[in-house]
């Protein structure tokens, strides 16, 4: 049975707000967050009639309540897509809106259907992380992982542990970089596209969330230094050499090749290759190493043939070490996150992985040159995740 090539024709999302009571979402249902992004994509291409959607998968890290039921099935009722929509939750983690895409991009490429939509929602703010888990004793009982593996902060400084020569100046000096990139894309309108402004309510009212209220434009080196180390004494993780806790949505339209050319849609990227790989629980961060050496591998290309790879920056000091291994440039190699990450905007957890999709998407159409991009993210409990894309805005596509 031959495969058919799969194809991203838009991404959007949410803006992402502040979990806790001072996000502007704390009055706002998950599941109403990932219908405002299910009709934005259908918004934005006419062409894609509601009733052309024959799969909708959503990942969530915390099923339940306003995330739980099925979310995407769910979601596609209340969106307004026919009863005959199918729809399903998954969840990787921190890679459930990464993985929803790759399920369905599955699904088109073996011909169980042709137009789907996937994504990811992270509502922390309702759903705290792993605040409802209940791990099984035999975890920690009989040592199959070690106790810091279910604390990511742990984990983090468990990568400085194993990496000594990685400081947290290092650390810092990276983090701050990823804010300088993201304050200069908002700055100039680049992430602005990718927004669906959403009306929320708040403690001061009805008002738009419209964009990412995570970022610190005016980080400094000196104020990074002095910020407090939550997961150990005298450690190197901090508040802001690591992601937020955050609220939000993000979404992908995919379709086959056939079906774009049928309709006239004009297809953004197609996927090459995906993979994911397990590491040690307790060093989850280095889950996109052998993640991206696989889906490399699988492509039959090399890192050199990736003119742009979206990093998801859970923690500065993963994002050093991946760097490391593969010869890239830290903090400011031109390929890396051109707009910064995860640390400035923040890490809804399953919803990160289609925010990187919809970055690497506009960088593809600002840099028509670039052929090959990778999105790749590390997830909770020793996973990794990569996804290679190949951009097709280029000239003579």
């Amino acid at each position: 049975m031959n495969t058919r090539d799969v194809v991203l024709v838009d991404a959007c999302r949410t803006a992402f707000g502040k979990a806790g009571e001072k996000g502007f979402f704390w009055h706002t249902r998950a599941d109403d967050m990932v219908v405002k992004v299910i009709r934005e994509l259908l918004r934005r291409n006419p062409q894609v009639r509601p009733e052309m959607v024959e799969e909708n998968i959503w990942g969530a890290t915390t099923q339940e309540k306003d995330q739980g039921l099925t979310l995407g099935r769910t979601s596609a009722i209340l969106a307004g897509l026919p009863v005959e929509t199918a729809g399903c939750s998954v969840d990787r983690m921190c890679a459930g809106g990464m993985t929803a895409v790759t399920t369905a991009a599955s699904e088109i490429a073996l011909g169980a259907c042709d137009i789907a939509i996937a994504g990811g929602v992270e509502h922390m703010g309702h759903h705290p992380m792993g605040a409802t888990a209940d791990p099984n004793p035999r975890f920690l009982a009989e040592k199959l992982v070690d106790p810091s593996a279910l604390v990511m902060g742990s984990t983090a400084e468990n990568l400085h542990d194993l990496y000594p020569e990685i400081t947290k100046e290092m650390a810092d000096e990276y983090a701050m970089w990823s804010q300088k990139k993201a304050a200069k894309a908002m700055a100039e309108g680049k992430i602005q596209r990718m927004l669906v402004p959403m009306t929320v309510y708040t403690k001061e009212g009805w008002v738009v969330a419209d964009r990412d209220q995570q970022p610190r434009p005016d980080t400094t080196m000196e104020g990074l230094k002095g910020l407090r180390t939550p997961f150990r004494i005298q450690g190197k993780v901090t508040p802001g050499n690591a992601s937020g806790l955050n609220d939000g949505a993000a979404g992908v339209l995919l379709m086959s090749m056939d079906k774009a050319k049928e309709l006239g849609v004009r297809p953004r990227m197609r996927m090459v290759a995906y993979a994911y790989a397990g590491v040690r629980p307790e060093v989850m961060g280095l889950g996109p190493i052998p993640a991206t050496k696989k889906a490399l591998k699988i492509a039959g290309l090399t890192m050199d043939d990736i003119g742009l790879i979206e990093l998801n920056e859970a923690f500065a000091v993963q994002c050093v070490v991946f760097c490391r291994e593969f010869g890239l440039k830290t903090p400011d190699d031109p390929r890396l996150n051109p707009w910064g990450g995860a640390i400035a905007y923040g890490h809804p957890l399953a919803s990160s992985g289609c925010r990187l999709m919809a970055h690497l998407m506009y960088l593809f159409e600002e840099r028509p040159h670039v052929r090959y991009g990778m999105t790749t993210m590390c997830v909770g409990l020793g996973q990794g995740g990569t996804v290679i894309w190949e951009n097709l805005q280029g000239p003579g596509v």
